[in-house]
């Protein structure tokens, strides 16, 4: 199983999703790895992460996806944002 840790603080101070999608993409399992990040805002788990369930669907985020180093703070953005865009694909 092909495995890939994509660390955000590597990619620098501003990040975009496109990275992330051709990440998944061609990898079996990604790490979405938080060392060092202290915050993540809301716009920021909406636009990186919670924007691919439309592009790449919920259940193949799940499948292809797990978070570490995720702190309580930066947890619950990411979890808001998530049932954000579902709540939006859900009543369309």
């Amino acid at each position: 199983m092909k495995t890939t840790v994509f660390k955000f603080r590597s990619f620098g101070e501003n990040l975009g999703a496109r990275v992330l999608i051709a990440t998944i993409e061609s990898s079996e399992c990604v790490i979405l790895d938080f060392e060092g990040v202290n915050v993540v805002s809301n716009s920021f788990a909406d636009e990186c992460i919670a924007k691919l369930i439309p592009i790449l669907g919920f259940n193949k985020l799940k499948q292809k996806t797990t978070f570490r180093n995720i702190n309580d703070f930066a947890r619950k953005n990411v979890l808001i944002a998530l049932r954000r865009r579902l709540s939006i694909i859900c009543s369309e």
